[in-house]
């Protein structure tokens, strides 16, 4: 499973990539987002078109720029990553197959182009969405939740909408994040970790739960030993792999009602 770091800091992302993750991603996406997330304590980021140069120059991993939902902005920051050296631009908060098309119109051929199914109708939409010439697909969680004005942030990973995403998209897929081996909250990050095993997971993203969770740890100990774990768990017989499924769905429904009794993590 590849593991792509949000970060604009050049030499914390040289030494994640030398130490095994795949790539950087360059979070440009704020337009309409505080508005949109309000008081949902997710992180929105401010990173620039300086960030991306430095980061580019300083690592030859794959280098992904997230711009902003589709709009008039939309030509001039495809411009702006590409001519910066971005080997893919990612389309956020995508709710229209136009959207997607016009995307990869104004990309023409010159860098990769991912979207984020992250709205309900993106997630109705998935099979045509997945006909396109894509590098990837990622289904954004938070964003997911708040379209459907729910409160159960890991809910698609229970009720099917993942796996039916999964089953339609042949490009390289991704869905959720994670960190280091032990961490996670509410739900451990081994049954996160397991489920996204279990669904064929091409990618994840490495964010604020692993920035922080690294905080005096070495990457080059630390990134292998993620990956490490998640080579065991695909390796794990089908008995033990249902366990741990089951031992997911457990967590996702006391984080749901706010238990706090600790979880049964199968070993």
């Amino acid at each position: 499973m590849d593991l792509f770091l949000f970060t604009v800091d050049p030499a914390w992302g040289r030494d994640v990539v030398a130490a095994g993750a795949a790539g950087i991603v360059i979070d440009w996406e704020r337009r309409g987002k505080h508005r949109r997330q309000a008081g949902e304590g997710t992180q929105i980021n401010g990173d620039t078109l300086a960030d991306l140069v430095r980061v580019r120059a300083a690592t030859d991993g794959r280098l992904l720029c997230r711009i902003n939902a589709a709009g008039p902005w939309t030509a001039r920051e495809v411009a702006d990553a590409v001519a910066a050296g971005a080997d893919e631009v990612l389309l956020p908060m995508v709710r229209t197959p136009e959207e997607v098309d016009r995307t990869l119109d104004l990309v023409d051929g010159r860098c990769g182009v991912g979207i984020l199914v992250e709205t309900q109708d993106a997630v109705d939409w998935v099979a045509e969405l997945a006909r396109r010439p894509l590098s990837r697909l990622y289904v954004g969680l938070n964003d997911l939740r708040i379209d459907r004005r729910s409160d159960q942030l890991f809910g698609p990973l229970v009720d099917g909408t993942v796996d039916a995403v999964r089953a339609a998209v042949p490009v390289s897929f991704g869905v959720g994040g994670l960190t280091l081996p032990g961490g996670g909250f509410p739900v451990p990050g081994l049954l996160l970790a397991a489920e996204l095993v279990r669904l064929g997971t091409d990618f994840t993203f490495l964010r604020r739960s692993f920035t922080a969770d690294m905080a005096g740890r070495d990457p080059f100990t630390e990134v292998p030993r993620l990956l490490g774990m998640l080579a065991d768990l695909a390796g794990a017989d089908p008995l033990t792999a249902a366990d741990r499924r089951a031992a997911f769905v457990a967590a996702v429904d006391g984080a749901a009602q706010g238990a706090a009794a600790p979880v049964s993590v199968p070993a």
